[in-house]
């Protein structure tokens, strides 16, 4: 399960009480939760976020950052954080045609990504041709509308419960 944290709910202080506490009253297993933060987010007080992102490693929950290529996109914040994933963002991945321009950067960021440890998600996948290319530079997972479009509250947790009996990984 993936929740995306705004800039002001990831500023707040009792963040990782809220989610300990939810985590528990649910009995939900900390690794089936992905928090995916804005490189915005934690560049606001990387103090801050450094000391809360390290609180949520103890918790065990994933972490991930959230549209990477948007923001300021700083190696050096890549290095200090905990992250486990990193997202490239939409921009680079969608529309009917991406350049090789952008093919060439998706590549470096998986390459990049893979060297310090963490795993990548391409959003914004729209078609094969784009899910081939990602799989041919060992990007490890995707998301888009290739797979779901928006749906209806109701209709997501139908897919949610199919999804979680059958065991299928977040």
């Amino acid at each position: 399960m993936s929740f995306n944290l705004s800039c002001k709910k990831f500023a707040q202080h009792t963040l990782v009480e809220m989610i300990s506490r939810a985590l528990r009253e649910n009995e939900i297993a900390p690794p089936r939760l992905k928090l995916e933060i804005t490189e915005s987010a934690i560049i606001l007080d990387p103090a801050a976020a450094a000391e809360k992102l390290r609180r949520f490693k103890e918790l065990g929950v994933l972490l991930a950052v959230d549209d990477f290529g948007t923001g300021y996109s700083s190696l050096s914040y890549l290095r200090q954080f905990p992250m486990d994933i990193l997202k490239i963002d939409r921009s680079f991945i969608s529309g009917t045609d991406t350049p090789k321009e952008n093919a060439e950067i998706v590549r470096s960021i998986v390459d990049m990504a893979h060297s310090l440890g963490l795993r990548v998600t391409a959003e914004g996948v729209e078609t094969q041709e784009q899910l081939e290319r990602l799989q041919s530079i060992n990007c490890d997972r995707a998301q888009g509308y290739m797979f779901s479009k928006p749906m209806a509250p109701d209709d997501a947790g139908i897919m949610i419960r199919a999804a979680v009996s059958e065991g299928v990984p977040n």
